[in-house]
């Protein structure tokens, strides 16, 4: 996966940007993502539907993919099987 690149989910409405990527292809909802959107959707995985939120990033535990939503879907991003999660914001420093 190369920065840039736009997939979409086979099961939802989810779309995500790739913002640094790995040699493995995320998922969503249980299935593979793509570049282009299948014609008919496929059931998501009961494992895999807590869903994604617009305008977060996901990355998972060893921070080698982060991923931004850029459409909210009803499918959980994941990678290997194991589910990617909301990256936490960076603190400001304090004006003391």
């Amino acid at each position: 996966m190369k920065p840039g690149t736009k997939l979409k989910s086979a099961v939802c409405d989810t779309e995500v940007m790739v913002i640094r990527g790995t040699g493995v292809a995320p998922e969503c909802g249980g299935a593979p993502m793509s570049e282009t959107r299948s014609g008919e959707p496929k059931a998501i995985d009961p494992a895999f539907a807590a869903g994604t939120k617009i305008g977060k990033r996901y990355v998972d535990a060893a921070g080698t993919c982060e991923l931004l939503c850029v459409k909210a879907g009803q499918g959980t991003l994941a990678l290997g099987g194991i589910a990617l999660q909301i990256k936490d914001a960076k603190p400001l420093p304090s004006s003391d």
